[in-house]
């Protein structure tokens, strides 16, 4: 192969690379959340492309999606086929778009106080769920002080 074409072929890998990581997205929420917002300014300033959608019947979005009772929480967003609902962690976003697990996706249920967007606090214990595409429900990741 020609250099210049080495250089192209570069090129184009990290090209194709970078647009991987840089997946968009979408935030569904109330039009009057807070602390969505702040969720989202947190993911979007770690570099995750987003755009908010307000939306009314936010129950119609959790069905859309296939977000279980169990695991409701304020918002939902959705990433690269994966649904994050709630405050889920950063860490843990970025795990599952790295992994790529056989999962719909995580879930902190809830608002717990100290999750992403929740304000900070240093006591913060709660876990990240799994949603199966079975129905079952499992620990993904715990925060713990």
């Amino acid at each position: 192969m020609k250099p210049r074409s080495m250089i192209g072929a570069l090129a184009l890998a990290l090209m194709t690379a970078v647009s991987a990581q840089a997946v968009e997205m979408v935030v569904y929420k109330e039009p009057y959340c807070g602390c969505c917002e702040e969720w989202a300014k947190a993911i979007q300033a770690a570099g995750v492309p987003l755009r908010m959608q307000a939306v009314d019947d936010m129950d119609a979005v959790k069905a859309k999606w296939g977000v279980p009772e169990y695991a409701w929480s304020c918002h939902t967003a959705v990433a690269d086929g994966y649904v994050f609902e709630g405050h889920v962690p950063l860490e843990a976003v970025q795990r599952v778009l790295r992994e790529r697990p056989d999962i719909v996706g995580v879930a902190v249920p809830g608002m717990p106080a100290g999750s992403l967007g929740m304000g900070d606090d240093p006591a913060a214990s709660y876990d990240i769920v799994v949603i199966g595409k079975d129905g079952r429900q499992s620990v993904y990741m715990e925060v713990r002080p």
